[in-house]
């Protein structure tokens, strides 16, 4: 009699957001496959049994077919699939009943999806919740920048990032004028169509001003947390990415995400982005991401290894509840040191208060003892990630 084949997990996206799941489920013996559209490092790793590079995952329609592709032509039928990008996720959500017939899909039905991957919804629904949000007008198009009645500088961003993104390699603009209003909003428009145009109030401060809350969240609960806050991001205003991340305590913050998430009868892992508002004290709400997060790995070292616990519960294992502890931190080197220099020059860190952050981080994002290439392979992709993706 044939022994069934245990169960892995395919991660699609192998950047070091990926990498991190690999790790996580590898360090514990599951295997992985990852599926890739980009030369990224996850493929690399020690931790990775298969991995597959398709041409493009942009649509979603072909991101669900190379899944699915990958499933077939390597035999992983029952294994968990763990999306890292936001139009996969969407993709996934929207195609939740095709791939269930093959693999574990945590990915929550488009109902429940929909309240994170359109900002739209997002603050809509945070509104009805009496959630505070950084003030917001959404234009159908650039005639209404005259509705827009707040004072510079503002954001502007994309309902749904995705395509902004990859066309820019910003996540936001940010005006000083309302000439500039004007001409930023005609341009994004074009990008992301009309009526997928946000503008917003800029609330001040950076990345030392962000927080995020963190979760594996099941029935209406946490069964694993964490509060962070991004120290630095890159770039320094509107941050695509964290790159040196603190784990905090900050009940308010967790019992806004909890209503959230609770109103949209949410599963799965989750981090909800927040900017505290030294004008009144308050964090706002800025977006939702219904996956893992660039830094998930931060959780490993302050006691809740987010991806193997959502792992553990897809097979139907008990999940033990966990808190991240505080004081924990993350750093991404091939990011943090050129923000780094940015604060450094601008004086706002000096240089020795900077160099103790690096030194005294509790892991990096990439750079691992026990799985020494995927580091130095991301050394020589820096050039094609620049290029790529602008980091």
């Amino acid at each position: 009699m044939t022994e069934a084949r245990p169960v892995g997990a395919i991660v699609v996206g192998g950047d070091y957001q990926g990498l991190g799941i690999i790790r996580s489920l590898g360090r514990h013996g599951i295997q992985t496959c990852v599926v890739d559209d980009e030369r990224s490092v996850g493929k690399f790793s020690r931790y990775a049994t298969h991995s597959l590079r398709v041409p493009d995952l942009r649509d979603g329609e072909v991101a669900v077919d190379a899944t699915l592709a990958a499933a077939k032509r390597f035999g992983l039928n029952g294994w968990v699939l763990f999306p890292t990008r936001d139009e996969h996720v969407a993709a996934f959500s929207l195609a939740r009943d095709r791939l269930g017939e093959v693999l574990r899909v945590p990915t929550p039905p488009w109902e429940v999806v929909r309240w994170a991957c359109d900002k739209r919804n997002t603050y809509a629904r945070a509104e009805e919740l009496g959630i505070p949000t950084p003030r917001s007008w959404r234009l159908e198009s650039a005639e209404q920048v005259a509705d827009v009645d707040g004072e510079p500088p503002w954001a502007i961003k994309p309902a749904i990032k995705e395509n902004f993104i990859h066309e820019t390699k910003d996540k936001a603009w940010r005006a000083d004028s309302r000439d500039e209003l004007q001409s930023l909003v005609q341009r994004a428009a074009q990008i992301v169509g009309p009526g997928e145009v946000i503008v917003q109030e800029l609330i001040p401060g950076g990345g030392e001003s962000q927080y995020a809350y963190c979760a594996l969240f099941r029935d209406g609960d946490a069964l694993a947390s964490m509060v962070a806050q991004r120290r630095r991001q890159h770039p320094p205003e509107f941050g695509r990415a964290s790159t040196y991340v603190r784990t905090v305590e900050m009940d308010e913050l967790e019992e806004l995400s909890l209503t959230f998430l609770r109103s949209i009868g949410y599963y799965g892992l989750v981090e909800l982005e927040f900017k505290l508002d030294s004008r009144d004290g308050r964090p706002k709400l800025l977006d939702v991401n219904a996956r893992t997060w660039g830094y998930h790995t931060l959780g490993w070292c302050a006691g809740v290894d987010f991806p193997y616990l959502l792992y553990r519960d897809q097979i139907g294992e008990p999940v033990d509840a966990g808190r991240a502890v505080a004081g924990r931190s993350w750093v991404r080197l091939v990011t943090d040191l050129p923000t780094g220099v940015l604060e450094i020059s601008s004086r706002r860190i000096r240089v020795r208060d900077y160099i103790r952050t690096v030194r005294r981080s509790d892991t990096e994002a990439v750079f691992a003892k026990d799985d020494i290439l995927p580091g130095l392979v991301e050394l020589a992709l820096i050039p094609y990630l620049a290029v790529r993706r602008g980091f």
